[in-house]
C-alpha cells in the first residue's frame, strides 16, 4: 500500500497524471483507489459545494480552513485510512499541503495553526509521496480559461482569486517541496502528459515501489 498525493495549481494536470498511474497500477493487478479533496465522501462533497460555490456568502479565511479540515477528517476516517489498511494504493487529488498552500500561503493564516488542524483532522496521517505539478500562474489561468470555454463551466470561488493569491499558493507549494525533498517529487507541468507519466513511473521504480 502507498498513499500518493498530487498537488499543484488548477489546470496543472493532476487528474490526468493520476489516471495514468491508476491505469498502470491496475495493469499490474494492484488494488488502487483514486479520490479527491475537498470531497471524497457524501458529506465531504456537500462541504466542497459550500467552499467552492461562487454565489452566496463566502466563508471567512478561518471558516474556509475549518470547512476543508472537516471534509478531510471525514475523508480520512471513512475512505483513505480504511483503504490503506486493506493494502490499497490511494491516489488523492490534494491533501494537507493544499491547506498550507491556500490557507497559510494564500490567506496568510499562521502556518502553525494550519499544521495543527491538519494533524488533528488526519490523526497524523501523511502521504508516502507528494507529487507537485508545478505550473506558472499565467499558464494555469490560460488552461482554466480554455477548459471553461470548452465545457461552459464557470470558475469556482478559489479559481477566481486574483493572480497574486495564486502566486503565493505556488510559492508555498515549492517551499514545502524544497523543505521535504525525500517526500516530494516536483514535475514540470508544462511538459506533455506522456513525459510526466514516464518521469513519475521512473521515480516510483527508483523507490522500488513498482516492478
Amino acid at each position: 500500500m502507498r498513499f500518493v498525493v498530487f498537488e499543484g495549481l488548477d489546470g496543472s494536470g493532476k487528474s490526468s497524471l493520476m489516471s495514468t498511474l491508476e491505469q498502470e497500477l491496475r495493469s499490474k493487478k494492484i488494488q488502487v483507489l483514486k479520490t479527491r479533496e475537498p470531497g471524497g465522501t457524501p458529506l465531504g462533497d456537500e462541504i466542497r459545494e459550500l467552499i467552492l460555490r461562487s454565489h452566496g456568502q463566502a466563508p471567512t479565511p478561518r471558516t474556509e480552513l475549518l470547512l476543508y479540515e472537516a471534509s478531510r477528517s471525514q475523508h480520512v476516517d471513512l475512505v483513505i485510512r480504511p483503504h490503506l489498511e486493506k493494502n490499497f494504493w490511494v491516489l488523492c487529488d490534494r491533501f494537507t499541503a493544499s491547506s498550507i498552500a491556500f490557507q497559510a500561503g494564500g490567506r496568510e493564516i499562521a502556518e502553525e495553526w494550519v499544521e495543527k488542524l491538519n494533524r488533528f483532522a488526519t490523526q497524523d496521517l501523511t502521504p508516502d509521496l507528494t507529487v507537485l505539478l508545478d505550473l506558472s500562474v499565467q499558464e494555469s489561468q490560460r488552461r482554466r480559461q480554455k477548459r471553461e470555454s470548452f465545457s461552459g463551466k464557470v470558475a469556482d470561488r478559489m479559481e477566481s482569486e486574483a493572480d497574486h493569491f495564486h502566486q503565493k499558493v505556488r510559492r508555498s507549494f515549492l517551499d514545502q517541496a524544497h523543505k521535504n525533498p525525500h517526500q516530494w517529487l516536483i514535475l514540470d507541468a508544462s511538459l506533455e502528459l506522456g513525459i510526466l507519466t514516464a518521469q513519475l513511473q521512473n521515480h516510483l521504480k527508483g523507490l522500488q515501489w513498482l516492478p
